[in-house]
């Protein structure tokens, strides 16, 4: 079965197949919406992940027959009330980057003893206009006051994982799977499109 994921990002594509090859076998091939870089970007204006997975997935699936899944993640802080949240990718404002984030994150974090983080992600799945269902992964770590590793992407060279006792950046991709929050996440889709 091929299930289409409406995104751009590389990074989250990449994740996103090798849990599906891992953990759905040879059933589920998570490909890329066709022409999904043509497609004009939804706004994202829902407060929470479970909205904006939602309003892009509802977004997308006009654009296929297939069933299409969009998700939004990100990273929620502690000391920082749940920042960035939403807002994860676009943290630093106009212009954001990679760069501009992790630092404006360490920013705020300057001198806070509380450092515990999580990643969140959550996948609706649709198709035509309707919402199949959505599915939540979670992890908990803490924030780095460097940055370590050069794997991954976005703030995973912040994210200090205890289960595995390094950053995401540090991680092998396998490793990140089986306890990342976009692997819990996939695998759920997977168990739910299985029954």
């Amino acid at each position: 079965m091929i299930l289409h994921c409406a995104t751009t990002n590389a990074g989250k594509l990449g994740e996103f197949g090798h849990a599906a090859g891992e953990l759905g076998g040879d059933v589920f091939r998570i490909e890329a919406l066709p022409g999904v870089k043509d497609i004009p970007v939804p706004e994202e204006t829902g407060a929470t992940f479970e909205e904006n997975a939602v309003l892009k997935a509802l977004y997308y699936s006009g654009f296929s027959e297939e069933l299409v899944f969009a998700d939004d993640s990100g990273l929620e802080v502690d000391a920082l009330g749940g920042e960035p949240g939403v807002q994860s990718a676009r943290y630093s404002g106009e212009g954001a980057t990679t760069e501009k984030n992790n630092r404006l994150l360490l920013e705020r974090l300057e001198g806070a003893e509380d450092r515990r983080a999580r990643f969140v992600c959550v996948i609706a799945l649709a198709r035509k206009g309707e919402v199949v269902s959505t599915f939540r992964g979670t992890v908990e770590g803490e924030i780095l006051e460097e940055m370590r590793g050069g794997n991954g992407f976005g703030y995973d060279p912040l994210f200090y994982c205890p289960a595995f006792g390094c950053t995401f950046a540090e991680a092998t991709t396998e490793m990140k799977l089986h306890v990342s929050h976009r692997g819990e996440a996939v695998r759920r889709m997977l168990d739910f499109l299985r029954r």
